[in-house]
């Protein structure tokens, strides 16, 4: 444990980021999961609207830092083809 008063500090603002950012993470799975399910349901414009909203979610990681570039890319571009082969 770190006795300096700014690293205690530091260390309450990393834990308190580390939850918020594993929240945001498990809410772009659940998005994923939603165009997964309505691709399985062979729903057309439900998928299209998850799609649309898993996207946000992937690009709001992108700009909070959450998420890689590439990974958002792979990740929107794997999904948009398998809602495009429906």
């Amino acid at each position: 444990m770190a006795n300096i008063k700014q690293q205690i500090k530091r260390n309450k603002t990393n834990e308190k980021r580390r939850l918020q950012n594993a929240s945001f993470k498990s809410s772009v799975k659940t998005a994923f999961k939603a165009v997964e399910r309505a691709i399985a349901a062979n729903d057309k414009e439900k998928a299209v609207e998850a799609l649309s909203f898993a996207h946000k979610k992937l690009d709001k990681g992108l700009a909070k830092g959450i998420f890689h570039q590439n990974f958002v890319a792979r990740h929107k571009s794997g999904l948009a083809t398998k809602v495009n082969a429906l």
